[in-house]
């Protein structure tokens, strides 16, 4: 499965929209210190993702504003 998905990070203010193929793995990603722009802070929360079969409807929806 492919997905699409929204974080929030209440320290920052800040939603962020990405894709993955791993979910669980993506955000513990973005939960630990790294570069960009989502590693200026440690507490981000999943709040909505979708799945699809196909990655390229993944990325597509990613692109959606």
């Amino acid at each position: 499965m492919h997905y699409v998905y929204i974080i929030y990070s209440k320290l920052i203010d800040k939603y962020y929209i990405g894709y993955t193929a791993n979910l669980d793995a993506r955000i513990d990603k973005h939960n630990k210190p790294h570069r960009g722009f989502t590693g200026h802070s440690q507490d981000w929360q999943l709040i909505y993702s979708e799945s699809y079969t196909e990655k390229s409807y993944a990325l597509k929806r990613e692109k959606e504003k």
